[in-house]
């Protein structure tokens, strides 16, 4: 799998069927059929991708880890923390309200290059999987600053957002 992950700016009723649906497996599928078939051609830009970065952006604002219940709200919601629409070995599908997607767009453009950095440095290589690198700390960088907007727009239009990724 290729761990790349996205994040959508969804409506109320995608929330319902995705809720909806009584397997990991119909979620998935309406994810991958569905949302990301219409979203990433979507010119108002209610999609934003992470690349593998989604990794480090999330231990950055989660105490250096993937582990759950860490960081202080609303950072530790940037990426992984919500609602678990999905939570298998194979896919992750993680949920926002708009109450959190707001908390999050009203907090997000106070992080500067010199605090992710930082944030950055606190990752447990071991952890990680991966030795920490100024590379790695610019690629993070790069995709963060791409999720900034994509916060702020699915704020102003009252939109839920899902991260997605394959693992």
């Amino acid at each position: 799998m290729a761990c790349r992950g996205v994040l959508f700016a969804l409506e109320k009723a995608d929330i319902d069927t995705l809720r909806d649906f009584e397997s990991d497996d119909e979620r998935i599928d309406h994810v991958i059929d569905e949302i990301e078939e219409r979203e990433p051609g979507d010119d108002a830009g209610w999609a934003a991708g992470t690349d593998k970065a989604w990794d480090a952006i999330h231990r950055c604002f989660n105490n250096g880890t993937l582990k759950r219940g860490s960081g202080d709200y609303p950072f530790n919601h940037i990426i992984l923390e919500g609602e678990y629409l999905v939570d298998n070995d194979e896919y992750i599908i993680s949920l926002k309200t708009p109450e959190q997607v707001s908390d999050i767009a009203a907090r997000i453009g106070e992080i500067t290059e010199d605090e992710l950095k930082r944030r950055y440095r606190m990752i447990d290589p071991e952890q990680y999987g991966m030795p920490l690198s100024d590379d790695d700390e610019g690629y993070t960088w790069d995709w963060f600053c791409g999720i900034v907007d994509f916060y702020r727009r699915a704020a102003e239009a009252g939109r839920w957002v899902i991260f997605t990724v394959d693992q």
